[in-house]
């Protein structure tokens, strides 16, 4: 179903907006690639700077962003395409068909816009459906992983994208209480997960579902696969001198992000102890800065969600 009310400024903050500008610099003629669109934030203000003239590429796998896209279409009167899918397979796709950008923006994870409707059951705060797909035509949901996965594989799931300490107790009580009666909504798994840890970690930092809905989030939707497959992809899309600027909102994918920099930073690929160059590699990025860029304390006290922002930006070379 499509919203029916398009987000305000008031509904929708652009983390970073003013760095993101600053980096990727869009002038007149150019073409530009929004690989997570979302609500659009970003890609009106970078839209804004190409004043009519270049061009607008448009990525996200949630077909109700499509509004949105046609409202800065509008606005900004340039030439834009809106392509759905998964970021890294049409930016592969976009690369192997020719098509080069000057700039390219990733904004990593959920978007504010899915957050905010209940019924796609990202949230642990309210009780919805037991879902999590950015992609609503996708197969697999939250609640398939949930009921369907075994339980020393769920407490990996749950340790390796959530970093949960109590991993093992939450996924022998899933698979306690799945017995009787399969999770179908998000209410109903947040209430096992708090009957599963110490009392003293229920009222630690953060809720104690939080950890958990990432882990699972990021389960259902593939995204550390997608950032490790979309940075060569962007790389390859490049014309030289493009900006490349990818925002990320946890450790894991900015992790993947900065090794990934680095490696595309070294002229050398060869080990240390190799008395001369025998792999001709060049480097093909240049970080700039080489430390990742943070929301100011005015931002986030402005909006609370930018706290675990974290900017990394690199030009392509050569």
């Amino acid at each position: 179903m499509l919203p029916s009310v398009l987000p305000t400024e008031a509904d929708h903050v652009s983390v970073l907006a003013d760095e993101v500008l600053a980096a990727l610099a869009p002038r007149p003629g150019e073409t530009v690639v929004d690989c997570t669109f979302g609500a659009g934030g970003h890609s009106d203000l970078l839209a804004a700077r190409l004043r009519g003239e270049g061009k607008l590429i448009a990525i996200d796998r949630d077909p109700t962003v499509e509004p949105y896209f046609e409202r800065i279409r509008r606005t900004h009167a340039i030439k834009a395409r809106l392509l759905h899918g998964e970021f890294s397979t049409v930016l592969a796709q976009l690369a192997d068909n020719g098509v080069r950008a000057d700039a390219i923006l990733m904004d990593l994870g959920v978007s504010s816009m899915q957050l905010d409707r209940p019924e796609r059951g990202f949230s642990y705060a309210v009780d919805a459906p037991l879902d999590m797909r950015m992609d609503p035509s996708a197969e697999e949901t939250a609640a398939d992983v949930v009921n369907q996965t075994d339980e020393r594989e769920l407490a990996g799931i749950f340790v390796r994208y959530g970093e949960e300490r109590y991993a093992r107790q939450i996924a022998r009580a899933i698979v306690r209480r799945r017995d009787n009666q399969p999770f179908l909504r998000t209410g109903d798994l947040v209430e096992t997960i708090k009957a599963a840890i110490p009392a003293p970690a229920r009222f630690g930092e953060g809720h104690p579902a939080k950890r958990v809905f990432q882990a699972l989030r990021i389960e259902v939707n593939d995204e550390l696969g997608s950032v490790e497959r979309a940075l060569p992809a962007a790389l390859e899309m490049l014309r030289p001198g493009g900006r490349l600027a990818v925002i990320s909102f946890h450790s894991l994918e900015d992790r993947i992000v900065k090794q990934f920099l680095r490696r595309e930073e070294h002229n050398c690929t060869c080990p240390p102890d190799f008395p001369v160059c025998a792999c001709g590699s060049e480097a093909t990025l240049r970080a700039m800065p080489r430390r990742a860029i943070r929301p100011s304390a005015a931002e986030v006290a402005r909006n609370p969600r930018s706290q675990s922002a974290r900017l990394r930006v690199a030009v392509k070379v050569g």
